[in-house]
């Protein structure tokens, strides 16, 4: 009788327990649709933090300057127009060289061994030789401190096996990134039909490696080095580095059809900036055209740091799930935000987040968005998601019984 009592005892907290989960989970569906921490001010439209900028005096044929992180223009001049870019090339080189080392593929120790091609490209160079070897490290400080053509093909042979291959690469990239004017023929930047760019896909291909490879930064930053011993000296092309607050890089060029190039990115506190010049006649009005850039984005903005949200959980309650909590995953937030200088005052911040969970709940699935909205806490400026940290699978039968036979023992 013992044996027999036990067992329907057994069936009888199973029963209870797989209605408890049910009327549970429809509870938690409830609540998931219909129950936020926070709902006043909610906004539909996110409005651009750019005001209306004057017209700039810039000698050049075509300029833009972005926020870097979120890529909002603050400026742009025939933007859109398409003109060869000169050895601003060299950023997408970088760029593939620098995910190839992030994916396993290289390290900075590689030696990069030189080919009779890239021997016999002209323009800027370290007067490489054929069979000459050297590290990834010093190829890529050569291409961004004497904006070294040589290096930068031998780099390009190494990383896509050929310098035709790297190319398909590179518009692979460009074409991924959303460069929709951008066409390259060659890694270095020298003048070659159909080889062409514009401001905007320059700004594009400058912020995501600014954003996603910052150890450019370590070489843009060079005012100075040397390479073999001494011998070769490297001095930087991007004068801005001595005569501009802030500069933290990023890349000239120069040919007779792109004219005088540049893409700088600066940051002052907190804020940074990406101006770039094509098309300038001189390094004189280069220079000038980006300063006369990047003084108008610090004189005109600000990066307006995110307060720090009240009830802000780390944790949800998951309901129907062997995890009972769910760790939440704010990245997507971002440290500051663009304001224009006129907008003072804090930020206002506001927490959309259900009460609970309802298995089952996948890692990385959106479950909650931040709104922030300017200091009058009337113009919604972002809206950023809340994600699962891991998964939550849902507790069925099996589950349930072994958790039942566990209790039991215990």
């Amino acid at each position: 009788m013992e044996r027999r009592d036990l067992a329907l005892l057994g069936a009888g907290v199973v029963c209870f327990w797989l209605f408890a989960l049910a009327l549970g989970t429809a509870q938690g569906r409830g609540l998931h649709r219909e129950q936020v921490r926070q709902t006043a001010g909610q906004q539909t439209v996110v409005q651009a933090a750019a005001a209306e900028a004057p017209r700039l005096a810039l000698n050049c044929r075509a300029a833009i300057l972005v926020e870097q992180h979120s890529g909002k223009v603050l400026y742009e001049m025939e933007a859109d127009r398409q003109m060869p870019i000169a050895s601003i090339t060299k950023v997408m080189t970088l760029l593939l060289t620098f995910e190839a080392v992030q994916k396993g593929q290289l390290t900075m120790d590689t030696p990069v061994p030189v080919s009779e091609h890239a021997y016999h490209m002209g323009g800027s160079q370290i007067w490489l030789e054929p069979g000459e070897q050297f590290t990834l490290d010093e190829m890529i400080k050569a291409i961004c401190v004497s904006s070294a053509n040589d290096a930068a093909v031998a780099v390009a042979e190494l990383v896509g096996g050929s310098e035709p291959g790297f190319v398909e690469q590179m518009n692979a990239c460009a074409a991924r990134l959303g460069m929709e004017h951008t066409t390259f023929r060659n890694a270095c930047g020298l003048d070659t039909e159909g080889h062409l760019s514009t401001a905007r896909d320059v700004a594009v291909m400058s912020c995501h490696i600014l954003n996603t490879c910052p150890e450019v930064l370590h070489y843009t930053g060079i005012w100075t080095d040397s390479l073999r011993g001494g011998t070769t000296h490297l001095v930087n092309t991007n004068k801005l580095l001595r005569r501009y607050e802030g500069i933290t890089g990023l890349k000239t060029g120069t040919t007779g059809g792109a004219g005088v190039c540049i893409s700088a990115s600066a940051t002052r506190q907190g804020l940074s900036l990406v101006a770039v010049v094509l098309g300038a006649p001189s390094s004189k009005d280069r220079f000038d055209a980006a300063t006369t850039l990047l003084d108008y984005g610090f004189g005109n903005y600000r990066a307006a740091p995110l307060p720090e949200m009240e009830q802000c959980p780390a944790q949800l309650p998951v309901k129907g799930s062997p995890r009972e909590t769910m760790t939440l995953d704010y990245s997507a937030l971002p440290e500051s935000i663009l304001l224009p200088k006129t907008d003072a005052g804090e930020l206002t911040v506001q927490l959309q987040l259900p009460e609970s969970l309802t298995a089952p709940v996948q890692k990385g699935q959106t479950l909650g968005r931040v709104q922030v909205l300017d200091p009058a806490g009337s113009t919604l400026l972002g809206e950023y998601e809340v994600y699962a940290a891991a998964d939550a699978p849902k507790t069925d039968f099996g589950t349930a019984l072994g958790m039942l036979w566990e209790a039991l023992k215990g």
